[in-house]
């Protein structure tokens, strides 16, 4: 199967899951810098979630670019994919309206931890369809990035019952880790 499909519907997918996020926050009523404190939680979890929801386009992208071949399987661990990407509207708005409260704040961890899995699932998937010396798999090798990334989401989710910060900064970290394109990818594509 050609991946043109799957890669338009997951674009309109992640779209709608950005316009959902935005929509979920209140403007601040008063037109001083006071009116903005009470609303800050929430534009916080919403940047934050913009940013991950962002880096997931962006190397859902290039990971996509690399398959010459897309299968059932491979369309099934995209819709997984995209299941968990759909609740970070929700887990956002419910982390913003409690300040960053322990469980709205594990249960955000849960939601991203859950993403990467599907996401290291979709890789695989890919990498079956397209051969163990497909450009995917050469590209990723190991993985390392990714099972540092899902180290650092169990120990926010369980941090999150101790120090919601230590939580946050750990999401935050994940977010830097992968901010920045998978040169990986572009790498192998290049030669």
């Amino acid at each position: 199967m050609g991946k043109g499909r799957i890669e338009a519907f997951s674009d309109g997918v992640i779209a709608v899951i950005i316009t959902i996020m935005v929509l979920d926050m209140k403007v601040p009523h008063g037109a001083d810098l006071g009116a903005i404190q009470p609303v800050l939680p929430v534009f916080l979890t919403y940047l934050l979630s913009f940013v991950f929801i962002s880096i997931y386009w962006n190397n859902h992208h290039h990971m996509l670019y690399t398959a010459q071949r897309i299968d059932g399987l491979t369309m099934w661990a995209n819709l997984h994919l995209l299941f968990w990407l759909s609740l970070v509207p929700f887990v956002t708005g419910w982390m913003g309206e409690n300040h960053f409260a322990a469980l709205p704040t594990a249960l955000y961890g849960v939601v991203l931890l859950m993403a990467a899995v599907a996401y290291t699932l979709l890789q695989a998937a890919i990498v079956l369809a397209n051969g163990k010396d497909s450009t995917l798999a050469t590209a990723v090798g190991s993985d390392l990035k990714g099972k540092v990334s899902l180290v650092c989401y169990v120990a926010g989710i369980a941090a999150a019952f101790f120090s919601r910060w230590t939580a946050d900064v750990l999401y935050v970290a994940v977010a830097i880790m992968w901010l920045i394109p998978d040169r990986r990818i572009e790498k192998v594509v290049a030669r």
